[in-house]
């Protein structure tokens, strides 16, 4: 069977572009290597950060953009996706504090390091602290079957335990390998993550990528008085929020060690782990470092930590999100429906030769 688009990998990137082709009135079929909602790749897991960024102004508004992209979401689905329990961002520089200062006048604020540990006493401060209301928490895995369930509805086919083996241009369709016999498509969308280079070698002008095993913590707040913000600690570059019923999520980012997404033991490294609640213990003060527990994912990492979003003929892919995407998935959903349509461009910052 021919489809207008096929898209590859049905985590958060591929189910949003789905919906994205689906309501714009394509035949689209999404293919994915294992079931939908396995814990193998990048987009499992109960919750993600939502955050402008401090001091990158385009950053800053992509993600603005995504906002209302969210609550239309929420509104297709009937789910509640995102939660603003404000953010914080410390440890940064004074150049950096100064940006935020500009960026963020309206909807930002900083706040000296003795008013922030008033305000949040499970944290401990040694710089000033860059507040944003509208930060907050994600429900990740919420959000990705809520993608699948609206893109079903507006016919999006999605088929599990499918791996692309290999794709091939033929006679002006890309033929899509996979069990079962070929599938043929107008356009193809690859959204696989730590699994991208594998499959496009050679096919687009990738930038390198590296796939890390990263290994954050829930940690057991010591108090349930104690108000907990999205939070990014630059210096270290650790990150962490609140989940309900887990705990207090830290993870040191983009820190994790090199694997194959194919051969990965989930088990955390000892030495970083040993690393992570040394510093949960000197930096939060209201959280039981010897109470937790280990969980892993996967990061797929360009040079720059800049997203891929990008076309080249009848293949358009996103990836590389590097640990810090999934903010924008209904944006990316958008960005990758306008290049398989051809009605417009993604930011010049995640093109293939940035």
């Amino acid at each position: 069977m021919t489809y207008d688009v096929a898209v590859v990998g049905a985590g958060a990137m591929g189910s949003a572009a789905a919906r994205a082709l689906a309501a714009a009135g394509r035949d689209v079929v999404v293919l994915e290597q294992f079931t939908l909602g396995h814990e193998r790749g990048g987009s499992h897991g109960a919750t993600r950060l939502f955050r402008p960024a401090a001091d990158d102004a385009e950053l800053a508004e992509l993600t603005e953009r995504a906002r209302p992209l969210w609550r239309e979401l929420e509104a297709d689905s009937g789910e509640t996706l995102l939660e603003e329990t404000g953010g914080i961002d410390h440890g940064m520089s004074d150049v950096s504090v100064e940006i935020f200062r500009s960026l963020h006048a309206a909807t930002g604020s900083v706040l000296a390091a003795e008013e922030a540990a008033e305000r949040w006493p499970g944290f401990r401060f040694e710089s000033p602290v860059l507040y944003q209301p509208g930060s907050g928490r994600l429900y990740a895995e919420r959000t990705v079957h809520a993608l699948q369930t609206v893109a079903s509805r507006l016919g999006a086919e999605f088929r599990v335990q499918s791996p692309v083996r290999a794709l091939r241009l033929h006679d002006e369709l890309v033929e899509l390998d996979v069990p079962g016999g070929a599938v043929r498509a107008q356009h193809v969308v690859v959204t696989t993550g730590p699994w991208t280079p594998k499959l496009l070698a050679g096919l687009v002008p990738l930038p390198r990528f590296t796939v890390t095993q990263e290994q954050p913590r829930f940690f057991t707040p010591l108090s349930e008085d104690f108000e907990w913000p999205s939070f990014v600690h630059w210096g270290p570059d650790c990150y962490g929020l609140y989940e309900p019923g887990s705990g207090v999520k830290v993870g040191m980012h983009a820190s994790g060690p090199e694997v194959d997404p194919d051969t990965r033991d989930f088990r955390p490294e000892p030495q970083r782990d040993s690393a992570l609640r040394e510093y949960v213990a000197q930096w939060y003060p209201g959280l039981d470092p010897g109470r937790s527990t280990a969980i892993s994912c996967l990061y797929d990492n360009t040079p720059s930590a800049r997203f891929v979003i990008d076309r080249a003929g009848p293949i358009t892919v996103a990836a590389g999100f590097s640990g810090h995407g999934f903010k924008f998935v209904p944006l990316v959903g958008e960005l990758v429906r306008d290049l398989v349509t051809g009605s417009a461009k993604t930011p010049a910052r995640f093109s293939f030769q940035r």
